[in-house]
């Protein structure tokens, strides 16, 4: 309760910003891509549907990767409690993000049926699936970097750094379809490109994506940073409580 009112009341204009943001950069993107690129169509899908898909579940990894990067700092005072472990900030964080971003795509999709803008997934399960695999990925890099950004500072400011970049390259803006061949494989190293895409070919059934999308991958990636950032909590707890 705690971190919902100071992530959505301490601003009086954090549920406008929370709507604003994904508003503009879709109207943003559309403009570009309709004045540069000429149309508005995705292969097997449209592309306002497309982009805010896209941009929605990555914005759920990138909020639970960000928001984790002060969440021991900023709670430094719930420590003097000894029920209160240096990990419980981040995973409340996590899950504060990933119910508010949920909160919000609903309110998109309710949207786009009204509008007739085609927003409702052809698999709502699978969707759903994706959409938790997603947030479980951004879970864990947030519980890797908030030990590793309390432990090493400049962690935190390279990560904001490559914030803008990781969303170019993880196909979110640009269909990976665009890529050159040649580079595609290495696209698919990105584990955020597997959760976007699969969550595309949930969303719509004709679209067509490259080829070696997997889950599996993702979740091997989130498995691997959940356990890692859970041993680093682990290791250095009295050093992140000192902080």
């Amino acid at each position: 309760m705690r971190e919902a009112v100071a992530r959505t009341m301490a601003d009086r204009m954090a549920w406008f910003w929370m709507l604003a943001e994904p508003i503009a950069l879709v109207l943003i993107m559309v403009a570009i891509r309709t004045l540069i690129m000429g149309g508005k169509h995705i292969a097997g899908a449209d592309f306002v549907p497309w982009l805010i898909t896209g941009l929605f579940g990555f914005f759920l990894f990138r909020e639970n990767m960000m928001r984790s990067l002060g969440a021991v700092e900023a709670n430094k005072g719930l420590f003097a409690y000894r029920q209160v472990k240096a990990v419980d900030p981040v995973l409340v964080r996590c899950f504060l993000e990933g119910m508010l971003k949920t909160f919000i795509f609903l309110l998109f999709i309710a949207a786009g049926l009204l509008l007739d803008v085609g927003l409702m997934p052809e698999s709502p399960l699978e969707a759903l699936f994706d959409w938790l695999s997603l947030w479980a990925l951004g879970m864990g890099a947030g519980l890797t970097l908030s030990a590793l950004s309390s432990l090493v500072p400049e962690m935190g400011r390279v990560v904001r750094i490559i914030s803008l970049p990781l969303m170019i390259i993880s196909g979110v803006i640009i269909p990976l379809n665009f890529v050159p061949h040649d580079l595609q494989q290495y696209v698919l190293w990105n584990p955020i490109v597997h959760g976007l895409e699969s969550l595309r070919q949930s969303f719509f059934a004709e679209y067509r994506s490259l080829d070696g999308i997997s889950l599996t991958y993702l979740w091997l990636w989130t498995l691997s940073l959940t356990s890692l950032g859970l041993m680093l909590h682990l290791r250095f707890e009295m050093r992140l409580k000192a902080q």
